[in-house]
């Protein structure tokens, strides 16, 4: 196996990504947030859910962010940081609250609703980065959730992949497009942009189809061969595609055996798959480790709480049998 990762040395971590973490309410036993009287605090958040995913499965990996000093804030800082998560460059601020969403599920359509305006996470600019801890890492992971914040945010999210870059860091990208935030038209120059910035690219086919205009998968790939980067393309029928200038090679997904929640699927897949890459896996070695953890997750409620470590992940691999007592 060849290692996709530069050499790397110190304690810092070796993945490093930053953005928006909100509070998550979700109403108890399958009801519409009407008619509940019951709700559920967690919370979620792209690149928080994707640096817990990492911390479970052995990586080291920092997350930071700017949260409300206020107690659903408190509330996210700790627990992140109870996930092994370094957050020691991550701020509670009085300035701004924390942000909140609201989550549903009826007749199997979920719903989103956020309360995010005016966040702490939404006044994040290029001064809150600290550069000495970017160079640190191995991989820098983005995704176009934070440019879509404010014009802020979206400059720090390409001063954070011009440091990464000037310091020999690889940069990890994943669209994340949320036309609740944008539109497509405002998106996607932007999204392309950080696209042509990364050395890996973690698109959803559907977000593909509505970036490049068109439905046809040959001028989809011929795009992406445009790019400097390695593709890794989720969201395909029953597989993800790893394409290079060359090649587009197909790896299956792992069935799941009971879908409960598939909010954070494509976030696991970027944590499985950065720790594969980690591990120095081949891009398609490490795509099946990714696919694995997603389908783990959605097996489970919550954004992240399905997260499994490694030795669970090593288990399902090597088809070992659970013993209940």
């Amino acid at each position: 196996m060849t290692s996709n990762t530069q050499s790397h040395s110190g304690s810092g971590p070796d993945i490093i990504t930053f953005g928006e973490t909100m509070a998550l309410l979700m109403p108890s036993g399958g009801k519409g947030l009407e008619y509940s009287s019951e709700l559920h605090s967690l919370f979620g958040g792209a690149e928080s859910n994707v640096a817990i995913g990492i911390s479970r499965l052995g990586g080291k990996v920092g997350w930071f962010g700017r949260l409300g000093k206020d107690p659903l804030g408190r509330m996210i800082f700790k627990k992140i940081r109870g996930e092994g998560v370094d957050v020691s460059r991550a701020e509670l601020t009085a300035e701004a609250p924390t942000g909140l969403m609201m989550r549903e599920v009826l007749m199997g359509k979920t719903s989103v609703y956020y309360y995010r305006k005016n966040s702490a996470a939404s006044q994040m600019s290029a001064k809150h980065l600290d550069e000495v801890y970017i160079a640190g890492a191995k991989i820098l992971h983005i995704t176009g959730i934070t440019p879509a914040l404010s014009e802020s945010c979206k400059e720090a999210a390409f001063e954070a992949i011009r440091m990464a870059r000037k310091h020999g860091v690889k940069v990890s990208f994943d669209p994340n497009l949320r036309l609740k935030l944008w539109s497509i038209e405002d998106a996607r120059p932007v999204l392309l942009e950080l696209a042509k910035l990364s050395d890996i690219f973690l698109p959803g086919l559907d977000e593909l189809k509505l970036l490049y205009q068109t439905e046809d998968w040959d001028v989809i790939v011929s795009k992406l061969r445009e790019l400097s980067a390695i593709s890794i393309v989720k969201g395909g029928e029953n597989e993800t595609y790893v394409v290079n200038s060359d090649s587009v090679t197909a790896v299956p997904y792992f069935k799941a055996e009971h879908v409960v929640d598939t909010v954070g699927a494509g976030d696991g897949f970027c944590a499985g798959f950065l720790v594969g890459l980690l591990k120095e896996y081949e891009y398609a070695e490490a795509v099946r480790i990714g696919n694995l953890v997603g389908s783990l997750i959605v097996q489970t409620e919550g954004d992240w709480e399905g997260a499994p470590t490694w030795e669970q992940v090593d288990a399902v691999l090597n088809d070992v049998k659970h013993i209940e007592r």
